[in-house]
């Protein structure tokens, strides 16, 4: 039996044609981070928002304690947004706006002191002095703060978090993942963490899943996953981030493919640096990495990646 929090199993989410989310497996743990790494428009926002409910999933699984997520389960589980400047209310006090969810859940507990242990769990201490205060009087950090403080206020079990730190100055943004490692470390919940930057997954998540036009393409630990990666695409993605000097510089050309029209093959093979520099052809895969869909990797799986050279070294 997995001990997956959540469990995504061979989930798509089209829009028409365009498949955003192709095949998507993956699982959640409680107790750590899973950062979900990719480009812009590999289908990495359709996918948690498909977990949220936001998003109707055209088929595939959620499960939730290995049972069907329903409105029900989907309780544990809360989203933190990219720009937290648009997240909150404006004209809403800080009060207000953590206290919202506790609201509309008609939850009759005692609101205030579940308010002050939110902002207080935040970093926002003491809580006092920021409740009565509008968003536009405290900083960006502490706007990312007062969004979180927002989510933890109904004792998640899942964060959903969505390019966390993009928008903060950089000197905030090891504050406020500092702060999501502590929540993991000290209360026990789970984050699934979306991110284009492969170096913040090495310095907040316990694993990694690498997607790529609509399907994870590696999945494993990070330390192992970020010392030898497998996938053509996670090389790539690791070589340009500043810690990794074990790592070539790889430069991707074009952009990632048109949902609509998904390649034949591997879906990575018009941009891989392995079949254009003829290294495929050497070892007999070119055929394969432009014929045959390598496959989908399971929800499960240790470490692997869905790629034919990987299974060329097995």
């Amino acid at each position: 039996m997995s001990d997956a929090l959540v469990r995504v199993e061979d989930l798509h989410v089209h829009f028409g044609a365009a498949r955003a989310v192709d095949g998507a497996s993956l699982e959640v743990r409680s107790g750590e981070v899973l950062a979900l790494v990719g480009e812009s428009g590999s289908g990495k926002t359709t996918l948690i928002r498909a977990i949220q409910g936001l998003q109707h999933a055209t088929s595939g699984s959620v499960t939730i304690d290995g049972r069907p997520a329903d409105r029900d389960g989907r309780r544990d589980v809360q989203m933190i947004f990219q720009d937290p400047t648009g997240a909150l209310n404006p004209r809403q006090t800080i009060h207000e706006i953590v206290a919202e969810g506790l609201r509309v859940r008609q939850d009759r507990g005692d609101e205030a002191a579940k308010v002050a242990a939110a902002l207080s769990s935040a970093g926002l201490r003491p809580p006092e002095r920021f409740t009565h205060l509008y968003p536009h009087e405290v900083s960006g950090g502490q706007r990312q703060r007062v969004v979180i403080a927002g989510a933890m206020v109904l004792e998640p079990r899942l964060l959903l978090a969505d390019e966390p730190v993009a928008s903060l100055d950089a000197s905030i943004r090891g504050e406020i993942l500092a702060l999501m490692r502590n929540l993991v470390d000290t209360m026990g919940l789970a984050i699934l963490v979306v991110t284009h930057d492969l170096g913040l997954a090495w310095n907040i998540a316990d694993r990694v899943a690498v997607m790529y036009l609509g399907r994870i393409v590696e999945s494993g630990p990070t330390e192992e996953l970020l010392a030898s990666p497998k996938h053509p695409y996670t090389r790539a993605l690791l070589s340009v981030v500043p810690e990794a000097t074990h790592v070539e510089e790889q430069i991707l050309t074009g952009e990632i493919p048109d949902p609509k029209h998904i390649p034949a093959g591997c879906r990575f093979h018009p941009r891989c640096p392995v079949v254009a520099s003829g290294e495929a052809e050497r070892l007999g895969i070119a055929e394969h990495c432009l014929g045959a869909d390598p496959g989908v990797l399971a929800a499960d799986a240790a470490w692997i990646a869905s790629c034919w050279l990987d299974r060329q070294t097995m």
